[in-house]
């Protein structure tokens, strides 16, 4: 009888690598069809190219990088229904999150929740903290509602979305409608509600979704001739 051998663990200069990555696909420094040459980035992460090796083959995993023939590894890039299928699952996934920890949350994580809403308002002007506390509010609250299974799925949505590039929030104008939407989302969660949680939710996301498809529509637009 043979026994299939163990699959070796990713080196912790692999994970470091992976992370760093993660987040310049994240940020929008890494873009799609962009070429990921390993020679290149060890040499930009100060590394070897072994690491930088287990780290592509990660993001190969994640779907976030793909084989080009002739080009070698590069971002992928996620066509309109991509797109699309991606916001409609978050908006279900998000939505049941909502509905759950409005019954499921304690009088702690929903301070903790009102605390993150407040620091995101004091933050406006930094496009940055307000990702990194809009994203510890939504973690929270995926905590918060406490189903194992719906925090597996939207953790493994949430790596598809990187591709996407920077966050909805860095246009002004979509952080004050965020803020606006979260306390919607908060005052249904104060309640109990949880049909009210959901549908506030659920009209995030939309809203969400709505600029996402501007910004890649910017993006994609070509530049003006001089």
């Amino acid at each position: 009888m043979t026994t299939k051998p163990e699959k070796r663990p990713y080196s912790p200069q692999g994970q470091e690598a992976y992370r760093h990555l993660l987040e310049e696909i994240r940020a929008g420094r890494l873009g799609p069809k962009m070429r990921l040459t390993e020679t290149e980035l060890a040499r930009r992460l100060n590394t070897s190219r072994t690491p930088v090796r287990e780290a592509i083959r990660q993001l190969e995993a994640d779907g976030l990088v793909e084989h080009v023939p002739r080009v070698g590894a590069a971002i992928r890039q996620l066509d309109y229904s991509e797109v699309m299928e991606l916001y409609e699952m978050r908006v279900v996934l998000e939505g049941t999150a909502a509905r759950l920890a409005a019954r499921a949350a304690s009088d702690v994580e929903l301070a903790e929740l009102e605390s993150l809403n407040t620091e995101m308002a004091r933050a406006r002007s930094d496009a940055e903290a307000m990702y990194r506390l809009n994203r510890q509010f939504h973690l929270t609250l995926l905590d918060a509602a406490k189903n194992r299974f719906l925090t597996r799925s939207v953790n493994t949505l949430q790596k598809s979305m990187l591709i996407l590039g920077p966050s909805t929030l860095e246009e002004t104008e979509r952080q004050a409608e965020a803020l606006v939407e979260h306390d919607r989302i908060m005052a249904a969660l104060r309640a109990r509600d949880g049909a009210a949680a959901e549908a506030a939710m659920r009209h995030h996301m939309e809203a969400a979704h709505r600029t996402r498809l501007r910004m890649l529509r910017d993006r994609e637009r070509p530049a003006d001739k001089i």
